[in-house]
């Protein structure tokens, strides 16, 4: 009646014709239905206690800089920018860029978010965190950064910030969500990924030439807040 066949394991009882399971790897299939509920949770907190701070930015960039890194100070400016302007800032919680975007925003009036991976061998939570979540899955943190910006904004980093950037720029791409902002600050470091981006990828025909209108490089902080303003006013 409900579409499904028993596994081997099951199998009737001759003297009392009982159904019978025997417990091969049933810790094995235990963990994994059970990891359903612990995704469904994660996206429940998420949308529950992050649904009251829009406008929110996201941004992005290597939990290996340093404090004293001229992309650490460039961030922390922005951030605080963003949140004294009104806007919510929400990083992945990390220490480096992250840790720079949550103390910017700590110190303005907007909320600061942190998106924590837990992962292993890997450090705490930066301690700037107005709001803290901790997830175990990279895609239910994702959808957490998608979900409530209205900017994103990405400083320099690793595969992880390779990854972010992506990643949005494939749901605009493919208009699986709305066209927002997408910076990359800092045009020194950027420079050579959106030349072979111009010279292989558009040559090569695997993206479209309007598609390097999707995203656009900056170096002042105060042009993070004129290009947010001026995409909302069109």
């Amino acid at each position: 009646m409900f579409g499904f066949t028993l596994p081997s394991e099951c199998f009737m009882n001759a003297d009392n014709h009982n159904l019978r399971t025997r417990p091969v790897h049933e810790d094995i299939l235990t963990r994994q239905s059970w990891k359903i509920f612990q995704i469904m949770a994660e996206f429940v907190e998420g949308f529950e206690r992050l649904s009251g701070i829009a406008p929110s930015v996201s941004i992005f960039g290597s939990a290996r800089t340093k404090p004293d890194d001229k992309h650490y100070c460039l961030t922390k400016e922005i951030a605080r920018l963003l949140s004294d302007t009104g806007f919510s800032v929400v990083s992945g919680g990390d220490p480096g860029i992250m840790e720079a975007a949550n103390k910017g925003a700590h110190e303005g009036s907007s909320p600061s978010v942190g998106l924590n991976i837990i992962l292993p061998h890997e450090q705490v939570g930066n301690p700037y965190q107005d709001i803290a979540l901790n997830f175990r899955h990279f895609f239910s943190r994702k959808v957490m950064f998608v979900k409530y910006a209205s900017a994103y904004v990405v400083l320099p980093g690793g595969f992880g910030t390779l990854d972010e950037l992506a990643e949005i720029l494939t749901l605009v791409q493919t208009g699986k969500t709305r066209r927002i902002p997408i910076m990359l600050v800092g045009s020194e470091f950027w420079e050579g990924l959106v030349n072979w981006m111009k010279n292989t990828l558009v040559t090569e025909g695997t993206i479209n030439e309007d598609d390097l209108n999707l995203f656009q490089i900056i170096d002042e902080p105060s042009l993070v807040i004129d290009v947010i303003f001026k995409h909302y006013e069109h």
